[in-house]
């Protein structure tokens, strides 16, 4: 349970940091929704534009919208991912007989664990998303859902739609971590593995952490942002009364829409924002996930 615990903590702590990012992310994701490029005003020209524009109507606190949420699913979510790879790693699923890291298996196991985590996590990212796409009329994107807060939005769903209304846009989270995650963690533990052979830090430096994970934010945005975008649409969009969406029937509809209405690249709307946010975030998370776990076995090692 310990690998659990180490990897929610981790990633809260680059949660807090990048929720802003996340904000902003949101915003730019659900802007022109299945609406053809020069058919629509943009409320967001770019990342900055989208920071200076939701500061400035909404309100500097609303760059910190769904904050709350965010670290709950932070914790749940990631705890489960960095915490199911690590057991894989602990029992030797990702390594050969000489302990050497294969490619494959790492993606592999990396993909299951963000498969796990992505379910767990699944209702904090509805409400997260729910919140955070909260704006003035002038700048609205998206559906726009009335919750007063997590607890609130969390209540009204369940007493509409009952457990599975938690759920609904799952479909689209499992795809988006289970690529997310299979980047991520197989390119840090092999990146990390590439660096410490190379000898250019010293054993045990805070750096070869670092310029992994760097490397590591680079693959989650090239592969992630597409599914990260419809992933987005399908946990955002309004209800019919059976809790059905009323815009997409799920994922493959929401990717057809997408292509059809936005092209391709619709796919990649708010990449920008998703770089600021992925690439800091997952250089916080794993530094301080493997900072951590290197805490933890100081301790235990010493009692």
């Amino acid at each position: 349970m310990i690998e659990f615990f180490l990897g929610g903590i981790a990633a809260c702590g680059a949660g807090f940091f990048t929720n802003p990012l996340e904000v902003v992310k949101t915003r730019m994701q659900l802007q022109g929704e299945l609406r053809a490029r020069g058919t629509y005003v943009k409320s967001y020209r770019n990342v900055f534009h989208a920071f200076y524009t939701i500061g400035k109507v909404d309100g500097i606190l609303a760059l910190q919208k769904g904050l709350v949420p965010a670290l709950y699913y932070q914790f749940l979510m990631n705890g489960t991912r960095l915490g199911t790879f690590q057991m894989c790693k602990n029992v030797g699923l990702v390594t050969d007989k000489n302990g050497d890291v294969i490619y494959w298996r790492s993606v592999v196991a990396g993909a299951f664990a963000g498969t796990v985590g992505a379910v767990v996590g699944s209702p904090m990212y509805l409400i997260k998303t729910h919140l955070q796409s909260q704006a003035n009329m002038h700048i609205a994107v998206g559906h726009q859902h009335s919750h007063e807060g997590m607890i609130a939005g969390l209540k009204g769903i369940f007493k509409k739609h009952g457990v599975l209304g938690l759920w609904r846009g799952v479909n689209g989270a499992v795809p988006r971590v289970m690529m997310g995650s299979g980047a991520q963690l197989s390119t840090f533990t092999n990146a990390k593995v590439y660096v410490e052979k190379t000898k250019i830090f010293k054993q045990g430096s805070w750096l070869i952490p670092l310029t992994a994970s760097f490397l590591s934010g680079i693959a989650v945005t090239m592969v992630m942002t597409p599914f990260d975008v419809v992933s987005t649409r399908l946990y955002n969009q309004g209800v019919d009364p059976s809790g059905k969406g009323s815009t997409y029937k799920g994922f493959f509809d929401c990717f057809w829409k997408i292509l059809w209405k936005e092209g391709p690249l619709g796919f990649y709307k708010g990449w920008t924002a998703s770089y600021f946010r992925l690439g800091p975030h997952t250089l916080l998370s794993l530094v301080f996930w493997d900072q951590t776990r290197a805490v933890y076995m100081i301790v235990q090692n010493k009692e």
